[in-house]
């Protein structure tokens, strides 16, 4: 076996096709019975494939800089010609954020492992790797036990996020006893935590839109929804990271008026209106409304403040395995410039189970395709030069 990918995910495939361009015969090990199971189900409600801006803008909505030049490489413009290239053509809505004409993943998913086998990709399903045997890569198979030792391998097995669909991280131990750096996972791009009240349970599911969300420093325009978890949504995902490290969340329910403006308004209300009435007649709509009493009853006498800031006391991320994605993994500092482990010469790494953080909105898959499409490169490379 010459070159052996770990993980048919999107950050694997891409390594995969880098690898069989530069000619090398490639072996694609999947522990599930068929590839990309997350990249699917991600894109069951709509395939986000990038967001539509320029280079630095997107780059800076990482939490580090040191995946730039992959971007670079392999940006918004690369995705959007890829997708194309795949028979795939996408279109940008109102948000920036790209989508194939399809919507869904499955065709372009269809079109990508029809031009690798073409390549001559071998894709090698149920193949579960299972650590190391000194040297040797060790697989449970469907022929049984195997042991492999490849000149190059890339590694693409995703985070701790939705272990069902096979990021289960499993493989954290085995780098680590190998002398690999790698910094504990933690959620990211996930719902928070709240303690309802009983009352709360007619609004869950219900939208809370026009707001703007605080965190900390942080101001942002976004809706979320009220569910029995807590508060969930894009808003939320777009600030949880800053939610994560301990910033106070609070939201502005009238975030286009003024303070001064917003009390002016209430005082225009007639006396001894009841308080959801008073709320309503303000035009908060009913799941807002839920959610200032709950919390914040009885209603302040400065009912405009509460309104520009009203603090929400979450309890705490919800689980990893319930997050979109997931923070930490294998440190920079265990990395070459090509992404290859310094403990493991030869072995290589991409996706998610780099250490980087980014919000959803396509920034997810493309930086999961750019290291795919670098570590791809970097081991072909090496096989040449070796």
């Amino acid at each position: 076996m010459k070159a052996l990918v770990i993980g048919a995910g999107p950050a694997g495939l891409m390594a995969a096709e880098a690898l069989a361009d530069a000619g090398h015969a490639v072996t694609v090990a999947e522990a599930k019975p068929s590839p990309a199971r997350k990249f699917l189900m991600a894109g069951k409600s709509g395939l986000n494939v990038t967001k539509d801006e320029g280079a630095e803008a997107f780059a800076a909505q990482f939490d580090t800089d040191w995946l730039a030049p992959q971007l670079r490489a392999f940006g918004p413009e690369q995705v959007k010609a890829f997708c194309e290239g795949l028979g795939q053509p996408v279109f940008t809505g109102s948000s920036g954020r790209v989508f194939p004409v399809a919507m869904k993943g499955s065709p372009l998913l269809r079109a990508w492992l029809a031009r690798l086998a073409g390549k001559g990709v071998q894709l090698r399903t149920r193949w579960r790797w299972t650590g190391f045997a000194g040297d040797a890569l060790r697989f449970d198979t469907p022929e049984g036990p195997q042991a492999f030792r490849p000149a190059v391998t890339v590694l693409a097995l995703g985070g701790a996020s939705w272990p069902r669909l096979g990021s289960d991280a499993a493989w954290l131990p085995w780098l680590r006893e190998k002398g690999v750096e790698i910094t504990d996972f933690a959620p990211a791009n996930m719902g928070f935590q709240m303690g309802w009240s009983a009352h709360m349970a007619r609004h869950f599911g219900q939208p809370v839109k026009g707001a703007c969300l605080i965190a900390g420093a942080r101001r942002l325009r976004g809706e979320f929804v009220l569910s029995e978890r807590g508060l969930e949504g894009g808003g939320i995902y777009a600030l949880s990271r800053d939610l994560r490290l301990g910033a106070p969340l609070a939201l502005d329910l009238f975030p286009d008026l003024t303070p001064e403006a917003l009390a002016a308004r209430i005082t225009r209300l007639k006396p001894g209106e009841t308080a959801a009435n008073k709320l309503r007649k303000l035009g908060l709509a009913p799941a807002a409304v839920a959610l200032v009493q709950e919390l914040a009853r009885p209603l302040p006498a400065d009912l405009a403040a509460l309104l520009k800031h009203l603090p929400l006391p979450h309890l705490g991320p919800r689980p990893l395995e319930e997050a979109i994605s997931s923070a930490g993994g294998i440190a920079r500092s265990a990395l070459t410039e090509a992404l290859e482990l310094r403990a493991l010469p030869g072995v290589f790494a991409a996706g998610e189970m780099l250490d980087w953080e980014a919000p959803t909105g396509g920034y997810l898959l493309t930086a999961s395709w750019a290291t795919g499409l670098h570590a791809g490169r970097q081991a072909a490379k090496s096989l040449i030069q070796n």
